[in-house]
């Protein structure tokens, strides 16, 4: 029973669980009904993916590689999921994590600039049984 943290599309791990798509847009060109089969998703969960805003400057500190920026990036990000409606659903995710497996994720291929490694990070936070 545990939470891992994914790039969604990826192979799913065996006793993975429920993958839970921590994204603001569905994956393009994949009909609805194959999201699960090709391992992007079970369930598409935008509540804890960045604001537009907040995915912007995360692209923007990627591109340009600065610190500063992701840094930036970051800090609004966790005052987001600071947010009541965010700050709730994470206390679920960690609370789920001590009776069933899960994952959550996100589609950028490098996890330590990706909103998900912030996830990561306030799941443990709350408590939350993360495997890697």
């Amino acid at each position: 029973m545990s939470i891992r943290i994914v790039r969604l599309g990826t192979p799913r791990a065996p006793d993975e669980g429920l993958r839970v798509g921590t994204v603001r847009r569905p994956p393009r060109g994949v009909p609805k009904t194959e999201f699960a089969s090709q391992d992007w998703y079970d369930v598409w969960y935008p509540n804890l993916a960045p604001s537009v805003e907040a995915m912007k400057q995360a692209q923007e500190a990627q591109k340009a590689g600065s610190p500063a920026q992701w840094n930036a990036f970051v800090r609004k990000f966790k005052a987001e999921m600071a947010e009541p409606d965010a700050s709730r659903s994470l206390d679920l995710l960690a609370a789920l994590s001590h009776g069933t497996s899960l994952s959550v994720g996100c589609y950028c291929e490098e996890e330590s600039r990706c909103h998900r490694s912030v996830l990561r990070s306030l799941l443990a936070e709350r408590g939350a049984k993360i495997v890697d």
